[in-house]
């Protein structure tokens, strides 16, 4: 046996042992029953795995790494909150990087399906995508959710303001 797969035997007997004082009855760690567990447990793990299949890791990490760029991360933000499109030129006023630096983030941004690029003559527009539109949203929401700080300590706050 595998010390991975012992190492969930003692998980299975553990959780049995301790469902069976809260039930009341005592389980014997280590019988047929523990077998039954483990091997009922190996089985939905082997679903679990079957179902996290990842066919889609090829298109979602690129995504992924481009938006873990603070510079690339904030062009997006930008442009969602143009609610349009913006040439090269407007982003160097707005952020603390070269105009060079800006035009890569920008490609990788393209690359990644995140922006959009449309040429007119010597002039270069931006805009979000659809795809870009849904993660930001995605993580706006994922802020907001009970549990991650933000939204747990506008609670606090307003809940020492009411005096409660």
């Amino acid at each position: 046996m595998s010390e991975a797969t012992e190492r969930l035997r003692h998980l299975v007997e553990h959780e049995s042992a301790r469902a069976g004082r809260s039930s009341g009855t005592e389980s014997r760690a280590g019988g047929a029953g523990c077998e039954a567990s483990l091997a009922d447990r190996l089985a939905t793990l082997d679903d679990l795995e079957e179902r996290a299949r990842d066919e889609r890791a090829a298109e979602d990490l690129p995504v992924l790494d481009a938006l873990a760029d603070a510079t690339r991360y904030r062009l997006v933000r930008l442009l969602a909150a143009a609610d349009g499109e913006l040439c090269t030129c407007e982003f160097a006023p707005l952020m603390a990087v070269s105009e060079s630096a800006v035009s890569h983030a920008l490609s990788t941004l393209v690359d990644a399906g995140l922006v959009a690029r449309r040429k007119d003559g010597r002039w270069r527009y931006y805009r979000v995508t659809e795809r870009a539109s849904a993660l930001l949203s995605a993580l706006d929401v994922a802020h907001d959710a009970p549990g991650t700080g933000r939204a747990d300590s506008a609670r606090e706050t307003a809940t020492s303001e009411d005096g409660g």
